[in-house]
């Protein structure tokens, strides 16, 4: 299982890197989409685009930091606990090709999501061949996805928090209406 462990913290980087890359062209050049669909993009409307690299960089550190602990100090529960992450990450790719089906237009992360979808499932298959799934497992697999779910919900707050803070200076914002 060690030689999938590193894998995580490297397919976020790489789904992640096209959101960075994307996302503020992306609202800059649609803000017609914030009127249209207003349930599905009203959580980027106030954010500014500092609060979102940091917001990813956050939402980096526990993906890379499970990994290495999983990777230096093997045991059944941090895999176990990294396999719960590694499921979150899987569902925020549907969530991704959710949004770009909901609003008929690619979105950036679509490719990725897309593209990490059967990548990660070949690796989640791999690991759960060589795991043993008894209670304890499937435990730490819940808490570990549910302890992602959760510093989402938090790291939506903090880039709340954080683009309130940065509105009066020259930092640009995703949404250019009003």
């Amino acid at each position: 299982m060690r030689e999938y462990l590193l894998l995580l913290p490297i397919v976020f980087i790489v789904h992640d890197m096209e959101e960075i890359v994307g996302f503020g062209w992306f609202f800059r050049n649609n803000p017609q989409l914030f009127d249209r669909y207003p349930k599905v993009l009203n959580m980027y409307r106030s954010l500014k685009e500092m609060a979102w690299k940091l917001g990813v960089y956050e939402e980096f550190i526990p993906f890379f930091g499970v990994s290495l602990l999983a990777y230096y100090f093997p045991s059944n529960i941090l895999n176990s606990i990294w396999y719960g992450f590694f499921l979150a990450l899987v569902g925020h790719f549907f969530v991704h090709i959710g949004m770009s089906i909901k609003i008929r237009k690619y979105i950036p992360s679509l490719i990725t999501s897309v593209v990490g979808i059967p990548v990660s499932t070949v690796i989640l298959y791999k690991c759960a061949r060589i795991m043993t799934f008894d209670a304890k497992t499937v435990s730490f697999i819940i808490v570990g996805t549910l302890l992602m779910i959760g510093n989402f919900c938090f790291l939506r707050w903090g880039m709340t928090f954080l683009s309130k803070k940065l509105e009066f200076k020259n930092e640009p914002g995703f949404y250019t209406g009003d």
